[in-house]
């Protein structure tokens, strides 16, 4: 990212590898939507020759003095946020704002990302998870942010067995929430989208309705399908501002919506007071980034050795070395109607 609005590449210094760091070489990368949040959106300010890129496998070429169980050669998935685990805000739960609000999400935000020939990761042992052998490393470059996020969706909405749950967008992210719904237990599962790649994969991973957005209003679509009664539980994973009113008016008393989409642009949510059933309608709403880290990646990989979720499902389009990582980008810009993800392997 050269600056908001433009692309390109930079020369830029090798990373130095602190105490606690690794330093690795990318084998698989993954563009994501938010990449193109930031630099053509400009969702989180203002950036300037930032290397771009939060979802990767990579192979482990240096380490710190004090790294202990992260070896050189080591396949690894590097996660899309790397918490400082020493950190107050890590003690108190949330890793993932640790060093202020978002703070552990540091590739393509506050620090070179890992589109790059050399990728720094702070705090290694805690932050770098091993790549299990049977899981490819395209595969393990899905954990690193779809699958955590999308199930952090479902984590966030608390769907509880038998609930009657939609998912909003379906994209990488809505994909892995419908999954990750589908293992919470989740009754009746709407995921609401109109590419028909996508609209295939969600019923694979679980969906037992499509709500098609291109085909009416999709409140309208969901009331009717349920009676007038709504549902229990939301994930938004998709959309802009105006989808948390459709969220609210689908909502139960009672009920709750996680968010895992990045917002990049606009200015404020605005909730009708009838929707919001004048105040008092015990609706929640809770927006989430991923916790990242060690731990969540090898909870990733369980699910995927179990043969819970696969996400390599979501790979639609496959390229070769780093210089590819520019149509990557491109495809995630124009999102064709076959495209779910890209890999790059290098």
């Amino acid at each position: 990212m050269l600056r908001i609005g433009e692309a390109g590449w930079i020369e830029k210094a090798e990373p130095v590898c602190g105490p606690l760091d690794a330093v690795c070489r990318p084998v698989a990368l993954a563009p994501c939507s938010s990449d193109i949040h930031t630099v053509y959106e400009g969702g989180v300010g203002e950036r300037h020759d930032m290397v771009l890129g939060h979802e990767a496998v990579g192979e482990v070429v240096e380490v710190g003095t004090s790294v202990r169980d992260i070896k050189v050669g080591d396949r690894v998935i590097i996660p899309a946020i790397t918490p400082d685990w020493s950190s107050i805000a890590a003690q108190d739960g949330y890793p993932m704002h640790s060093g202020g609000a978002l703070g552990g999400w540091k590739f393509s935000n506050t620090k070179d990302g890992v589109f790059a020939e050399f990728i720094h990761v702070n705090d290694a042992d805690a932050n770098l998870a091993v790549l299990p052998e049977g899981i490819p490393a395209e595969t393990g470059a899905m954990l690193s942010d779809m699958a955590t996020t999308g199930l952090h969706g479902a984590e966030l909405a608390q769907i509880r067995p038998g609930d009657t749950t939609v998912v909003i967008g379906i994209g990488p992210v809505g994909l892995m929430s419908v999954a990750g719904a589908a293992i919470l237990g989740a009754g009746r599962l709407f995921a609401v989208g109109s590419r028909p790649t996508c609209i295939e994969v969600a019923k694979q991973f679980g969906a037992t309705d499509i709500v098609n957005y291109r085909e009416g209003d999709i409140v309208e679509q969901i009331m009717e399908a349920t009676g007038g009664r709504g549902v229990d539980r939301v994930v938004v994973a998709g959309g802009d501002l105006g989808t948390f009113q459709q969220a609210f008016d689908v909502l139960k008393p009672g009920g709750r919506i996680g968010n895992v989409n990045y917002l990049g642009e606009g200015d404020a949510l605005r909730i009708s007071r009838e929707s919001f059933l004048v105040g008092m309608g015990h609706k929640h709403l809770v927006g989430g980034l991923t916790p990242g880290g060690r731990r969540r990646m090898e909870r990733m990989t369980e699910l995927v050795l179990a043969g819970r979720i696969h996400p390599e499902k979501m790979i639609t389009h496959r390229f070769t070395g780093l210089e590819h990582v520019e149509d990557g980008v491109e495809l995630m810009r124009q999102k064709p109607r076959d495209l779910i993800k890209p890999v790059i392997t290098v």
